[in-house]
């Protein structure tokens, strides 16, 4: 996951188990948060966000496999029923980081 900071991209990291645990719903994908004190400063300044994904089961053009750059906008809740569900699956989570999907570009 990559936001901009005040000196230049951020990048952070989470397990696509936790994406999956979640679910996907729509354009909205939620995220335990655990630390993530950098990312939080960076989206209440400028909301952009860009995740790479990527997945050996799907078929790629050249063989097994296809990533996909996701770009949308993000905010961080501590309360409410993404927080409720985060907590739920995840009791270390101190907030849920609720990306909302604007559009998702193939790495061919």
């Amino acid at each position: 996951m990559v936001t901009q900071g005040p000196d230049g991209p951020h990048i952070t990291a989470t397990w696509g188990d936790y994406v999956r645990t979640m679910g996907i719903e729509g354009d909205t994908l939620v995220i335990p948060a655990g630390y993530y004190h950098h990312m939080q400063e960076n989206i209440e300044r400028d909301p952009s966000i860009q995740l790479l994904v990527a997945s050996r089961q799907v078929q790629g053009s050249m063989g097994p496999g296809q990533g996909f750059t996701l770009k949308g906008t993000a905010h961080l809740e501590t309360s409410g029923a993404a927080m409720d569900r985060a907590k739920q699956h995840f009791p270390w989570a101190r907030a849920a980081l609720v990306v909302e999907v604007a559009e998702a570009v193939a790495h061919l």
